[in-house]
């Protein structure tokens, strides 16, 4: 069956969309248990964020282990709901490291190299377990890519880890990585369902109750937040399902389609890129100057508010991506105006980043947002 694993765990009901639903209620309510554990068990174990530096945008010591009750919450329905073949044991192993990588990062603060060799480790078992994208559409057109092994190892290497990154990079506001990641779960849940992919469906399914559930308690003000350890294993598996599933298909639209749904982070990270390129200053350094950061430093808009905002600039671009993905002009058309007009009031407000910048911190600047022990930021001080 297409997809990697059939639908044929021991919970697994008579049809995907069932199970799909089973998975993010059965995801939804694990986490809603373990995240309150969670946050005892990180004051018990000193496992806490305690604001140090003018990029955290967060004033309490909040608990960090967030992400090991999402790993916990995600991993438990997938293996109780999902066939576990080759693919699924290669994604659910490379979370497992993520995650692990992340807890140490969280808890010690690991340099970036480590820190991105371990990523690169989980991304080679996703890979050799079979996860890769071996194919590509040009979009619009009837051509169609057949990777070599090689290209294909190093195509799929490329997508994962950006996307890995750019899901820690947006990890900066009270609820923004989950509410994103989890808008975009659900969304490659349903194209995923609907072309023949049952599998990375239900896996989309299950990690959107995840984050959804989390919401509960990292929506500003947060009580607890995800860590690296979430962060990453909320970019990795939106990663591997895009790869297994969604950039399978043999629509021509096949490649639109991700950047459509993960295009919130996408301009996050061109943006970060670009910006410090122009400074001369590598793009993984500490700095205020994210997308969430514009809104909140330099238009002055609260946590909630700009949070809020991006969820809608995201649901838009969602709602076209399910729309294009089923051909349905009507809603191509609503969704499209929608998407537009989202996307050109973003660009607005980010256009002004240098003129409204006047008066405040270069956000690279030494001393502007960097901690004097050189620690990384934690969700709510953002990625890096």
């Amino acid at each position: 069956m297409q997809g990697g694993a059939a639908i044929g765990g021991p919970l697994s009901l008579s049809s995907p969309l069932r199970t799909a639903v089973l998975g993010f209620l059965i995801a939804a309510l694990i986490v809603y248990v373990l995240t309150p554990l969670m946050g005892r068990l990180a004051h018990r174990t000193g496992a806490v964020d305690t604001p140090s530096d003018d990029r955290r945008m967060h004033v309490l010591a909040t608990p960090l282990l967030g992400g090991l009750g999402m790993y916990l919450g995600w991993m438990l329905p997938v293996m109780l709901l999902v066939e576990v073949d080759r693919p699924v044991w290669g994604i659910i192993g490379g979370a497992t490291i993520v995650v692990a990588v992340g807890l140490f990062d969280d808890l010690y603060d690991l340099e970036p190299i480590v820190k991105f060799i371990g990523q690169l480790l989980a991304i080679g078992v996703a890979i050799y377990f079979d996860t890769r994208i071996t194919r590509m559409g040009i979009p619009f057109t009837d051509i169609m890519w057949h990777f070599p092994l090689l290209v294909s190892v190093f195509v799929t290497g490329f997508w994962m880890a950006m996307i890995v990154n750019m899901v820690n990079f947006i990890d900066g506001l009270d609820g923004l990585a989950a509410g994103v990641c989890g808008i975009s779960a659900l969304t490659f849940s349903v194209i995923s369902l609907a072309t023949s992919f049952p599998a990375m469906g239900v896996l989309a399914a299950v990690l959107a109750g995840v984050t959804f559930a989390f919401l509960r308690f990292n929506f500003h003000p947060a009580s607890i937040f995800m860590g690296d350890a979430g962060s990453m294993l909320l970019g990795f598996v939106l990663a591997c399902i895009s790869a297994q599933s969604v950039m399978k298909g043999t629509a021509a639209v096949a490649l639109v389609l991700p950047l459509l749904v993960l295009g919130v982070p996408f301009v996050d990270l061109f943006l970060i890129v670009w910006r410090r390129w122009r400074r001369g200053v590598p793009f993984y350094s500490p700095g205020q100057d994210h997308v969430h950061h514009d809104l909140v430093l330099v238009h002055g808009f609260s946590q909630r508010k700009s949070v809020l905002l991006l969820y809608g600039w995201c649901i838009c671009l969602s709602g076209l991506a399910i729309a294009t993905q089923q051909r349905y002009t009507p809603a191509i058309v609503a969704f499209g105006i929608a998407a537009v007009v989202s996307t050109a009031y973003m660009a607005r407000l980010l256009s002004r980043f240098r003129s409204r910048r006047r008066g405040l911190p270069d956000p690279l600047a030494p001393g502007v947002g960097n901690n004097p022990s050189g620690r990384h930021d934690r969700d709510a001080g953002g990625g890096v």
